[in-house]
């Protein structure tokens, strides 16, 4: 059983930017997808992006262009650089790891976007 801990969050205005990372107990393998969710208050925890070893990623359509996400397996850390913040992307960031089908997760940070 892998754990995953989030570091990171916390409070920026509008336009800033962050970086989460999330460090991974144990051996990230090539073939574990790794990746990034939120969940607003009230909303449906959402995918953000993931990413697999060799640097395929994919993102939701509501931070492409502004959040970055990277892996490094010999660290056993992924990352998301979010730049150009919106009040709409404060939320709970979950860390996620896919091992043959079985998620584990991150106990989430707190990102909090507003003036």
């Amino acid at each position: 059983q892998v754990q995953l801990v989030e570091s990171g969050g916390g409070l920026v205005q509008p336009g800033g930017s962050l970086r989460l990372s999330c460090a991974v107990s144990g051996i990230i393998f090539s073939s574990d997808r790794m990746g990034w969710y939120r969940q607003a208050p009230g909303k449906q925890r959402e995918l953000v992006s993931t990413v697999r070893t060799g640097g395929a990623a994919n993102y939701a359509d509501s931070v492409k262009g502004r959040f970055t996400i990277s892996r490094d397996n010999a660290k056993s850390t992924v990352a998301l650089q979010m730049n150009s913040l919106k009040p709409e992307d404060t939320a709970v960031y979950y860390c996620n790891l896919r091992r043959n089908l079985v998620d584990s997760w991150g106990q989430g940070t707190q990102v909090t976007v507003s003036s």
